[in-house]
């Protein structure tokens, strides 16, 4: 059996089809809406899972569990929010999950709010047109911004990560993860005040490209989700 069904009242997956039609389509269990929702998410899911844990695997298998979660609990999706947003809480969810199995005796919100609750958002300008040599300069800075930002504590890496690479409100990272908005904004101080020192004066954008995940690694995710719905699937029906 696999994870497919045919569904003629709705229009068939496509890149274009809008967010609300492929959780339609996957409901009814269309492998091509399952894979293309896959392929908007990874980048998302990847990047705040790895802004919680300190390693690509275990970000990875925190996004198939994620993904897992939700594709078979889909039913369970009421469209109160958006798909994204459904699915972004439950890999944060499982991300400080899996933080706690690695690190038992840190708690992932122990942290000093201090007293920076104003804390302002920053704001990158991009670079102008691109050539080899700017290109070959972004990636090594990309490179040294991942190695910093790797080094920061846990609550404050991910709220960074959030803000700077997904572009989230204030309010929404708030909202996200269940502290207050003046606890964000201070986390957001302590994390840029920690990095400041490294990238100050090097600082010329591409927060929204570090930590990537596309290529032959986001279809090696739709892949592996798709081959265990397929599995689950068929157990269900065996039964």
């Amino acid at each position: 059996m696999n994870y497919t069904a045919d569904n003629p009242a709705l229009r068939r997956a496509t890149p274009e089809s809008p967010e609300t039609d492929l959780v339609e389509l996957a409901r009814g269990g269309d492998e091509a809406a399952v894979r293309e929702l896959i392929r908007r998410m990874n980048p998302r899911l990847f990047r705040i899972a790895r802004g919680i844990v300190d390693r690509d695997s275990i970000a990875e298998e925190v996004v198939q569990e994620a993904y897992l979660i939700a594709f078979t609990r889909i039913d369970e999706f009421r469209g109160e929010a958006k798909f994204s947003t459904w699915i972004t809480r439950i890999a944060l969810n499982a991300a400080k999950m899996r933080l706690r199995k690695i690190r038992p005796t840190q708690e992932y919100d122990a942290v000093n709010e201090g007293a920076h609750g104003d804390a302002e958002v920053l704001v990158f300008p991009g670079a102008k047109t691109p050539n080899p040599e700017m290109e070959h300069g972004r990636a090594q800075f990309r490179t040294l911004i991942e190695a910093a930002v790797a080094e920061l504590p846990s609550a404050l890496r991910l709220v960074f990560v959030l803000r700077e690479t997904e572009g989230m409100t204030v309010a929404a990272i708030a909202a996200d993860l269940g502290i207050s908005v003046i606890s964000v904004k201070t986390r957001l101080f302590r994390a840029r005040r920690q990095l400041r020192g490294i990238l100050e004066t090097k600082v010329k954008g591409g927060f929204d490209s570090i930590f990537p995940f596309d290529g032959l690694r986001c279809a090696g995710m739709a892949d592996s989700v798709v081959e265990i719905l397929d599995t689950v699937a068929d157990a269900r029906h065996d039964k």
